[in-house]
């Protein structure tokens, strides 16, 4: 199976193939695309207007020409695949591969949000999920020292952080808990056992092999 990923962070690509080692899947089918700059122009416009929508497809067409599936990696560009006309391959979302996770694996989902501007529609996106699965509720917990650590490069506190939160949420009832950023999935290995977060890596990989 042939891959294209559309990232906006170079740090996502390892994480990614890391994922698809874990799930068999082979690193010499996967392909990688930095596009930090569409990122900026979206948080720059305040949204995804029509020219940066065009743009965001020309992008996904090229991506698609040489593979079997397409995975969209921000969530800041995720918006721009709703509503894309009819693509001869799958697109995913990867955030909206993490809400499906979680929804349906039922119970009181707290997702860990690192980055502030993401809080809102990284809530509207998981409740979506959750309320056409008859499951709920949702709560998006913001994780201000995990982004910190993170933009000031040191990723080891920084996983070492979230795995914390991740805790913290099940001590305090969470049935799932979910890293709302790809970035945060190595934290997965660090949470004590008997607990496992979702991550998007693996939720996209997971959507795309079914």
């Amino acid at each position: 199976m042939r891959i294209s990923f559309l990232h906006t962070i170079d740090a996502n690509q390892a994480i990614f193939e890391q994922a698809a080692n874990d799930l068999g899947l082979s690193a010499e089918h996967l392909h990688h695309e930095v596009r930090a700059d569409l990122r900026v122009a979206v948080q720059l416009a305040g949204g995804i207007t029509s020219e940066l929508r065009q743009a965001i497809t020309r992008c996904l067409l090229d991506l698609s020409a040489e593979a079997d599936a397409v995975v969209v990696t921000c969530a800041t560009l995720g918006p721009a695949v709703d509503g894309l006309p009819h693509f001869p391959i799958p697109i995913v979302r990867a955030d909206a591969a993490l809400a499906s996770a979680a929804a349906k694996a039922g119970g009181s989902v707290v997702v860990l949000c690192a980055a502030e501007s993401a809080i809102e529609s990284t809530r509207r996106l998981f409740e979506t999920f959750t309320a056409a699965a008859n499951q709920g509720p949702v709560t998006v917990v913001h994780v201000p020292r995990v982004w910190a650590l993170f933009s000031g490069g040191d990723f080891d506190a920084c996983l070492a952080e979230t795995a914390r939160a991740a805790e913290r949420a099940y001590d305090i009832g969470a049935t799932v808990v979910a890293f709302a950023h790809p970035w945060m999935a190595p934290a997965v290995s660090l949470i004590r056992a008997g607990h496992v977060a979702l991550d998007s890596p693996r939720a996209a990989l997971r959507a795309v092999m079914q």
